[in-house]
């Protein structure tokens, strides 16, 4: 077996340890490699991860895991890597990672190993129970990945080339800091999604997972509309309703009450439903429990808007209005190839 296979197959054991754990239920399953050294262990892990950070609900966490397990197979990894090219020389990548939405970082933790290289993680604070127990469970599949993983919550020393996410602010200091060595740094993006009138009440309610997972924290989490001139939000608003239950995540219902209260002495004209707010605003980036919206007139006029804003956005939910658009519903399940910033992270690492 090469080395890359080699690589794929640890990953793919991984996806099938992951594949243990997901909202429908987690239960322990036979033939998983290393299960009774790990299994206990990694539930445990989801409690700490729980506790530490309260935006890290079970069913988050869980959503996560298996998204993951589902990308995490041979077909996927193979497909992705077909034409990755063989590193001349193994460097040290490191990674800081955001703690928006759990395991946010692990596509680069990922692509930096499939590639051949050592991978230094600096973690956020707000998750950091996950990756180094799925880590540890990778040196016991493919003992080559032992002494290729470091974590640290020091300064960052002793690194060849630097892949960093953070927020527009962090990036200035991230590209002064770093601008002697090979980089990828990622900036706030957003995704938004373009209404046109003609969707289904399928189309909206699917719409209602791009706004609603993981609380909307995500780059991939739609925080803009555009809709056309005399849009009835009530079609958007029934499509958001099955999950109303949102409310009852006591840090979900403080902040739209902040935001509530702050709109409402500021004065702004706002429609909302008990759970969430709509306001006219022409920023890409929403708080929790709120969504931005804007109108349009003529169609080429947006399309030409959100080209010219492309470094400001994620992704672009719509039904037949763009060529690269993602379908409703779709933008918490992207592919391995689906690159953040649209930043081919194999190609990078290939060349360093």
């Amino acid at each position: 077996m090469t080395p890359i296979q080699d690589r794929i197959n640890a990953f793919n054991k991984l996806g099938v340890f992951l594949s243990q754990f997901s909202n429908e239920k987690i239960e322990k399953k036979d033939n998983v490699p290393f299960n009774d050294l790990f299994f206990d262990g990694f539930k445990h892990q989801l409690k700490l991860a729980q506790e530490k950070n309260s935006w890290f609900t079970k069913d988050n966490i869980l959503l996560s895991l298996e998204n993951w397990s589902k990308a995490l197979n041979t077909s996927n990894l193979n497909k992705w890597t077909t034409n990755l090219k063989p590193i001349s020389a193994e460097k040290t990548v490191a990674i800081i990672m955001a703690g928006n939405i759990p395991l946010v970082g692990f596509h680069d933790f990922l692509a930096v190993l499939i590639s051949g290289h050592h991978v230094l993680v600096k973690q956020s604070s707000n998750d950091q129970h996950l990756l180094p127990f799925l880590a540890k469970y990778l040196e016991y599949v493919a003992e080559n990945f032992k002494g290729k993983i470091t974590f640290t919550a020091q300064k960052l020393e002793n690194f060849d080339a630097v892949i960093a996410t953070g927020s527009n602010n962090t990036a200035r200091y991230f590209e002064y800091y770093f601008k002697n060595k090979p980089n990828i740094i990622r900036k706030n993006r957003n995704s938004v999604a373009v209404i046109t009138g003609k969707e289904t009440e399928q189309d909206l309610e699917k719409l209602s997972d791009d706004v609603f997972t993981y609380f909307g924290l995500g780059c991939r989490s739609v925080s803009k509309l555009y809709v056309p001139k005399n849009y009835d939000f009530n079609h958007f608003f029934n499509g958001m309703y099955n999950k109303k239950d949102i409310i009852n995540n006591a840090k979900y219902a403080n902040n739209y009450d902040y935001n509530k209260a702050v709109y409402l002495m500021s004065e702004f004209d706002l429609l909302e439903n008990g759970f969430l707010m709509i306001k006219e605003d022409e920023s890409y980036s929403s708080p929790i429990a709120t969504i931005f919206y804007e109108y349009y007139n003529n169609p080429i006029d947006l399309k030409i808007k959100l080209h010219e804003d492309k470094d400001k956005i994620q992704c672009i939910v719509s039904k037949d209005f763009l060529a690269n658009e993602v379908a409703f519903g779709e933008t918490q399940n992207p592919k391995l190839w689906d690159y953040a910033d649209n930043v081919n992270t194999l190609e990078f690492l290939s060349e360093i």
